[in-house]
């Protein structure tokens, strides 16, 4: 009995960790599809900005400032690089927390099979 009583402990241990993991992952995941798709805006962006001899203007705040080509491209090329690093660490975050989340995965699905989890 008190073997049950552990193990009953010991899995819903498992579970919440499992559940903060699924929430971290399903987080970072997000974040990461939004910086994603940041970085090809400012691809776009950057491509237009190849193609175009009109007068070119950034945001200052509320502002719209006028600027020149160099700067522009500039501003955009390093926004775009900050965008992919921060990509790049939060692969490197869902890479660690990856086995974890499926070994924790495989653990629960095991005990239900069993009929340990109810």
């Amino acid at each position: 009995m008190a073997e049950q009583l552990r193990n009953a402990d010991e899995l819903q241990k498992n579970l919440a960790e499992f559940q903060d993991l699924q929430r971290q992952l399903q987080m970072v995941s997000s974040q990461k599809q939004q910086l994603i798709m940041q970085v090809e805006e400012i691809k776009m962006a950057e491509n237009e900005l190849a193609k175009s001899d009109k007068t070119i203007y950034r945001y200052v705040g509320p502002l719209l400032i006028e600027t020149n080509k160099t700067d522009a491209g500039a501003d955009l090329k390093d926004k775009r690089e900050l965008f992919e690093m921060r990509v790049g660490v939060l692969e490197k975050q869902e890479t660690k927390m990856r086995p974890k989340y499926d070994e924790l995965r495989t653990g629960l699905e095991k005990a239900l099979r069993e009929g340990k989890l109810r």
